[in-house]
């Protein structure tokens, strides 16, 4: 059995639930767990509390809320009261306080909202998470955003500073959004930043084309291009965490291996660079 290793969060986004990948999971010491409520057609919760109930205590756990089931589909609001609820309904469904919880994807409620009225929605419904942890729901609470530019229209600085910022990360990124959430982040003061989706859902014929490992120090130690592509995703933007999903355990064992490279910041810098020549000619 592998040390416990923060870094590295199981993300529950397309898993099957299945028992087998957390009991896996924590034998290479991979003891935080990312879920949400609309994961796994809204049983998320249910699923883990069914099948894993006996595990779930060795794990940090978190979550996010914010989507809800409606007849058309899904619904996303950032209602305080409904967001309340959402916390208390997590607890009881998973048996447990998460540990964190995260408000998903704000942003979906903001589009079109004058920059006013969006602040005082989200003030509302961060007042409404940070309310959640100090009355003892969850430890810490934060913010789940896919684009933080769409955050940027609101003003900050004087909304609760979140104990976790999560956002995508990866090459898959793009400048813009990579700005936007360094913008982001400072001008909140957030705590911690953990990153998402470093893969881009998918993509994998893209690293038959594109070789990251340069981006690490050498030795590579046989990494592969998948591998080195994780690894520098902590760089990009920085984050001391970093949320991937998957079922197969083999392949959450590669990305274990790959937490032991060194990332070659000057590469990286050069990288970021690049980008921002190429946006401006």
């Amino acid at each position: 059995m592998h040390g416990a290793d923060p870094r590295l969060v199981l993300g529950l986004h397309r898993s099957r639930h299945h028992r087998d990948i957390l009991t896996a999971a924590l034998d290479l010491g991979v003891t935080a767990l990312d879920t949400a409520a609309p994961y796994f057609s809204f049983r998320s919760h249910v699923a883990l509390a069914d099948t894993a109930a006996d595990l779930l205590p060795r794990f940090t756990l978190s979550t996010k809320v914010g989507f809800s089931p409606s007849a058309g589909g899904t619904e996303h609001s950032l209602d305080p009261v409904r967001l309340r609820l959402a916390v208390e309904r997590a607890a009881r469904e998973l048996g447990r306080e998460p540990d964190t919880v995260l408000l998903h994807n704000p942003e979906r409620s903001l589009a079109g909202l004058s920059p006013a009225d969006g602040h005082a929605l989200l003030g509302s419904a961060c007042t409404a998470l940070a309310d959640a942890a100090r009355d003892g729901l969850c430890r810490a609470w934060g913010v789940a955003s896919w684009d933080t530019r769409s955050l940027g229209v609101v003003r900050v600085e004087d909304l609760p500073s979140p104990d976790v910022l999560m956002v995508r990360a990866g090459f898959f990124v793009g400048i813009d959004l990579l700005d936007a959430t360094t913008v982001l982040r400072t001008a909140w003061q957030a705590g911690e930043t953990w990153g998402m989706s470093p893969f881009g859902g998918g993509h994998r014929k893209v690293w038959e084309e594109f070789d990251p490992r340069p981006f690490l120090r050498p030795p590579h130690d046989g990494l592969s291009r998948v591998q080195a592509a994780f690894r520098t995703a902590f760089n990009l933007p920085s984050a001391s965490a970093m949320a991937v999903g998957t079922d197969d355990p083999g392949h959450l064992a590669q990305l274990v291996q790959a937490l032991g490279a060194e990332v070659d910041t000057a590469a990286v810098s050069q990288y970021l660079r690049a980008l921002h020549g190429h946006r401006q000619s």
